[in-house]
């Protein structure tokens, strides 16, 4: 795990070498071990890398590193988990290596393949820069599923890409927030590739090359003012998450043992993969379905006790330490937990804008920050269970949310309507009540967790037309026709246009769709990425190996999701070597309470910051009356407001403007 970045000028620039070595001094949490910089001759391009070690951890595998025929100068953030593989494939065709690096045997299989061919053989997480020295083409690549960041774009007459965009902001003294990325932010929590917050700087679409032919006089002949889209230079895609989507589950003839002991090998071989390094390793347990089975399948595959790491609140509905910890005990792994409150919360949120360098409104960023910081003083690499909702339809609101319409949806339009107006004037502390005096009724039920807020849902679900709309009701902070900006403007909704448009079968198979396409890179991997790498933290994620993804889209979704319980087929696989009794309970997930942290440590941050907003930028009334909305319970507007905080903060810490 590393960070990457470069330069392009259009002519020779005597401060190229500064400004690279800069940038790499602004990403060193990614790579502290060691750094490098390289310029091309007549220093019209340079290329930088910053180490963090992970296999060969001698000179030897120092970047930025030139193929054997000094063709290619490569730059490389991530594993190759097969290289070992490839390594041997290479030797027997006459290849000669000088260390056991992956850096080392991917630039030598693009050698012999090509860059495109090379990267469809190679099985891992990866973001790539390389130098074409023969066809003066610089090219850029980035991973299936988008676990690597990559971003890119155009500062005056040069050409830029980093790991991080901190790394960009030091090229310039003022970059410009793009309102239309803004709007998305508030919209999505996150801003969608290929859009960031800068104007003119992009994310590269997971599963793409973006390749740019470069002259002798570097890039003059490309124009500035076009976007990268209008551009001939425009990504191009090595795999997508469509192709296996559609194909679906119609080819599949696998019985349900079969399809239970095929993903039980499957993973045993990713896990055992992923297992590989040079440096001691662990694995975050949350004590849910996805990490237990990460875990579980390392216990199996490693011959030492497995380091598991896991937070846990003293909140009541938030922690799920306990069951990690039964989980743990279990297993027989190495465990660790550290419990945090709400002043820990207070002591971190300042420093979120410096770590995530691009805002994010996900909360559990908190505890991922934490847990990889517990980690890091144990381990340097930590296996973790992200991905299995997307994959095996595990979220709430896939069931919820698929449940609730097909009861609504046949109430009148009118009717409908009506109703959830009258039961919008009824307070959120109501519906608490009501609960309450329910459970001491009929007793308590996992319907009851966290009802009000249930209720405050449902009552916005029955203003949709659609399922898709309320899809993306489900899905957003603030809504599309009340964004917290004056002039908002639409919302690009053209990425649930093609989830909609795409053969892949019902509602639940579209959301899933949706969610690996955007939110799992946009959202998740983001936030594992820049918390892990904050504190120098490889992190591996076995069940978005591409295998396990085509794997997953191959099953029909009765393997799923059954009888109201979702990622059935893999339960089947962790039961295997956990009782069945410490997985089952209602979700949780990786986040922590805001809601009632920002109504009591974190009110006064929060306050503050809003009372620095730019009242000519953002709508003042509208925000107020939220904030007070949720300080005195009436609704329940946390999400909302943490992805209105963590702009604030990010913005302020930045010399930018919002145009």
């Amino acid at each position: 795990m590393c960070g990457i970045f470069g330069l392009v000028s259009s002519s020779a620039n005597s401060s190229l070498a500064n400004d690279l070595r800069e940038m790499g001094d602004r990403i060193n949490h990614r790579g502290p071990d060691s750094n490098g910089v390289w310029l091309d001759d007549g220093s019209l391009l340079g290329l930088g890398h910053r180490r963090l070690s992970i296999h060969d951890l001698s000179e030897a595998g120092h970047q930025p590193m030139h193929s054997g025929n000094d063709r290619y100068v490569m730059v490389f953030n991530g594993e190759i988990y097969n290289y070992g593989l490839i390594k041997k494939e290479l030797e027997e065709k006459g290849g000669v290596f000088n260390s056991d690096s992956e850096t080392e045997v991917l630039v030598s299989l693009i050698d012999a393949v090509g860059l495109e061919e090379a990267v469809s053989r190679a099985e891992g997480m990866f973001a790539i820069a390389l130098w074409d020295r023969k066809d003066k083409t610089l090219s850029l690549c980035r991973d299936r599923l988008g676990e690597k960041p990559l971003y890119y774009g155009w500062l005056d007459s040069r050409f830029v890409f980093s790991s991080e965009l901190s790394a960009i902001e030091t090229l310039k003294d003022e970059l410009k927030v793009s309102r239309e990325a803004l709007n998305e932010y508030f919209y999505f929590g996150y801003v969608p590739a290929p859009k960031s917050i800068y104007k003119d700087i992009y994310k590269l679409v997971p599963g793409t090359i973006l390749t740019l032919p470069l002259e002798q006089d570097g890039i003059s002949q490309l124009n500035f003012s076009e976007k990268p889209s209008e551009l001939k230079c425009s990504p191009k895609a090595f795999w997508t998450v469509l192709e296996y989507a559609t194909k679906g589950s119609s080819a599949c003839s696998l019985t349900e043992p079969e399809a239970i002991n095929s993903l039980d090998s499957l993973l045993r071989d990713v896990v055992s993969d992923q297992s590989d390094a040079d440096v001691p390793l662990g694995a975050f347990l949350s004590g849910g379905v996805d990490s237990s089975s990460v875990v579980a399948l390392m216990q199996q595959v490693n011959s030492k006790p497995t380091k598991t790491f896991t937070i846990g609140f003293k909140e009541k509905g938030f922690n799920e330490a306990r069951f990690a910890y039964d989980i743990a005990n279990h297993l027989g792994t190495d465990h660790t937990e550290l419990y945090i409150e709400g002043s820990d919360c207070l002591d971190l949120a300042p420093k979120l804008s410096s770590i995530y360098d691009e805002p994010i409104a996900d909360s559990s960023q908190i505890a991922t920050l934490l847990v990889s910081e517990l980690a890091k003083q144990s381990v340097t690499v930590c296996l973790s269970g992200d991905g299995g909702d997307e994959l095996f339809a595990g979220y709430n609101r896939y069931i919820w949310g698929n449940k609730a319409w097909s009861g609504l949806s046949r109430l009148p339009v009118t009717l409908r309507r009506g109703l959830g107006g009258m039961l919008s004037a009824v307070p959120l502390s109501w519906w608490g009540s009501a609960s309450k005096l329910s459970s001491h009724i009929v007793g308590p039920s996992a319907g009851q967790n966290n009802f009000p807020l249930k209720m405050q849902k449902l009552i916005a679900l029955m203003q949709c037309n659609d399922i898709s709309e309320m899809y993306r009701y489900l899905i957003s902070y603030w809504q599309a026709n009340a964004l917290p900006m004056t002039g908002g403007e639409n919302i690009d909704m053209s990425i649930f246009d093609s989830a909609a448009n795409a053969d892949v079968g019902q509602f639940i198979n579209q959301a899933m769709y949706w969610d690996q396409l955007s939110y799992l890179p946009g959202d998740n991997l983001t936030k594992v990425d820049r918390a892990s790498m904050a504190h120098s933290l490889e992190t591996r994620l076995p069940l978005l190996n591409h295998r396990v993804v085509e794997f997953a889209w191959s099953t029909p979704l009765v393997m799923k999701l059954r009888e109201g319980q979702s990622k059935w087929l893999l339960r089947q696989v962790l039961y295997q070597y956990v009782p069945k009794e410490l997985i089952e309970r209602p979700k949780m997930g990786f986040s922590i309470p805001v809601s009632s942290w920002l109504r009591g440590p974190l009110k006064n941050w929060s306050e503050n910051l809003m009372n620095q907003m730019d009242e000519a930028v953002f709508d003042r009334p509208l925000i107020d009356k939220v904030w007070r909305q949720h300080i005195s319970g009436q609704f329940d507007w946390g999400n909302r407001l943490w992805a209105l905080l963590m702009f604030l903060d990010w913005f302020q810490s930045r010399k930018c403007t919002i145009e």
